[in-house]
């Protein structure tokens, strides 16, 4: 035998929804920002000393 179908229940989200579709379209797609790293997010807190500096340039 072939199982009964659920019955749908109203949802008034899902009608308002749709009715928006109707009216406006529908929205844009969402569009993804890839995070940087938080190492790159955070900003130093001390400046790089001098010494630090000509390590750096060798």
């Amino acid at each position: 035998m072939a199982k009964k179908r659920k019955k749908k229940v109203f949802s008034a989200v899902k009608a308002v929804k749709a009715n928006a579709r109707e009216r406006v379209g529908q929205p844009k797609a969402e569009r993804v920002i890839e995070d940087k790293p938080r190492a790159e997010r955070r900003a130093e807190k001390h400046k790089a000393t001098l010494g630090e500096l000509l390590q750096d340039s060798d």
